[in-house]
């Protein structure tokens, strides 16, 4: 949700942008805009927004949030523009060294559109992009763009992979993280339906925290592999929270976030919060706390993601369960 909030605030700044951006695109060298040039091949591809024609293979992608960024280069492609993240953590660890040569184009919230302009994209890709992003981003290129979804992420990448012409790479990522979670219900099968796991998240300057609902992107994993939810938690979401993706919890409520394990998902500077969280007194009363089965993550992969996040939380969640205790 406050991805989606976030991103209408550049409307605001999407307003200015368009009498100087269209003014700069305009008096710029007019071959960089898709009217004006000449796409030898491609394929038409349907959208939330409309019709693309889509490059048969792209070789300049420009990706306008975190979760598509992550896609392309699972996919195979190198982008060569991209935005970072608003609040949440990078995910540049779980990408490793195959989006050394990218050029950041700022903020997800408002993106430089004279750098977009100067990479020369022929497309450009995004999942929830708005009608007036999408108007001004196709001056540039060819552009893409399907809803964000939180637990269906499966379906986000096939989308894409469709619309890139990279459905049996989708598939194969697919088959093989099926095949991990499969791995970890074998190998705790007889405690799943008894462990139930919290994930809290954590911001920067914002004096309360979060539980994350099976809607979520995590919280979906968790479900798909067989963990249970807290009961507090469950019983919280039938009454009042049946739709959300998160549930906000204030240091007095914080027996919401109990469980036999926690993950604390950590966002860039939030570290000042989660220790008031920490040094209150009722933290100590956490049975989670006690038993010493708190771990902080990183929020980059945790909150928002796709394939590659799934596994990096696959990964987390095995070195947790193996181990020894948390903090």
């Amino acid at each position: 949700m406050f991805k989606k909030v976030l991103k209408l605030f550049c409307l605001m700044g999407l307003a200015i942008v368009l009498v100087t951006g269209c003014y700069q695109l305009g008096n710029y060298n007019s071959h960089y805009l898709n009217e004006n040039k000449e796409i030898s091949e491609c394929r038409k591809v349907q959208h939330i927004l409309g019709e693309s024609c889509v490059p048969i293979k792209p070789q300049r992608i420009i990706v306008t949030d975190q979760e598509s960024l992550e896609i392309a280069v699972a996919l195979g492609f190198q982008p060569v523009g991209a935005v970072k993240a608003n609040i949440v953590g990078s995910k540049e660890r779980i990408l490793a060294k195959k989006i050394e040569n990218i050029t950041y184009l700022g903020k997800e919230s408002q993106p430089n559109l004279e750098k977009m302009v100067k990479l020369q994209p022929d497309l450009i890709l995004g999942l929830g992009i708005d009608g007036q992003g999408y108007r001004l981003y196709s001056k540039i290129a060819p552009t893409l763009t399907f809803d964000f979804n939180h637990a269906a992420w499966k379906k986000d990448l096939r989308l894409i992979a469709q619309a890139l012409n990279r459905i049996e790479q989708a598939d194969k990522l697919l088959f093989q993280y099926e095949n991990k979670v499969k791995g970890i219900q074998e190998l705790f099968k007889n405690k799943l339906k008894n462990t139930d796991i919290s994930v809290s998240r954590f911001y920067a300057g914002w004096n309360f925290t979060q539980f994350q609902t099976p809607l979520s992107f995590s919280g979906s994993i968790l479900q798909e592999i067989g963990f249970a939810v807290p009961k507090q938690q469950n019983q919280l979401l039938k009454q009042k929270y049946s739709d959300g993706t998160y549930v906000t919890v204030s240091k007095e409520k914080m027996e919401l976030i109990d469980a036999d394990i926690l993950f604390v998902a950590l966002d860039p500077g939030s570290e000042k919060n989660f220790n008031k969280y920490r040094n209150n007194p009722l933290w100590q009363t956490l049975h989670v706390v006690k038993n010493q089965r708190v771990y902080t993550v990183d929020s980059g992969h945790w909150i928002f993601g796709s394939i590659l996040s799934a596994n990096a939380i696959l990964d987390d969640l095995l070195q947790v369960l193996l181990k020894k205790p948390g903090i």
